[in-house]
């Protein structure tokens, strides 16, 4: 799978070490976000994200700033993503399974690397359930315009 990765300054150590764990199991990994804690706007980070998935460069992403909360605002933005913040597994997977999330966002300063592995992890190996929630999807899609 190949999934965009982007964060702020706030977050680059924790982007590295879901970079690692993802290539690790062998995704390929686009990184677009700060290599240094040099600040920058995570605005231009989230929406770069969200049109690279919208336009096909890559199949999901993750974005990580410092309560994730900015950065999936501005993803959100984009027309077609659908980028939900998750502190804990659970919402990873009915992101996935409910709402058909494209993008999952966490932060640096609320979660630890390992709560952040198995987010992701549980994210990625959930299936999108459609049926009775492809109705509601839609009417997300709808409000796009």
């Amino acid at each position: 799978m190949k999934i965009v990765i982007g964060n702020d300054h706030a977050a680059v150590e924790l982007k590295f070490i879901i970079k690692e764990h993802l290539e690790a199991k062998g995704h390929e990994v686009i990184n677009i976000g700060a290599n240094t804690e040099a600040s920058v706007d995570y605005p231009a980070i989230g929406e770069q994200t969200g049109r690279m998935i919208v336009a096909g460069e890559a199949d999901c992403g993750i974005l990580i700033c410092g309560t994730g909360v900015g950065i999936s605002i501005a993803a959100n933005k984009v027309k077609g993503i659908r980028a939900c913040v998750c502190s804990e597994p659970y919402t990873a997977k009915l992101s996935k399974m409910h709402n058909n999330s494209n993008i999952i966002a966490f932060g640096a300063r609320v979660i630890g690397s390992e709560m952040a592995k198995m987010i992701v992890d549980t994210w990625l190996e959930t299936e999108y359930e459609g049926g009775r929630h492809q109705r509601r999807v839609d009417l997300l899609d709808a409000i796009e315009g």
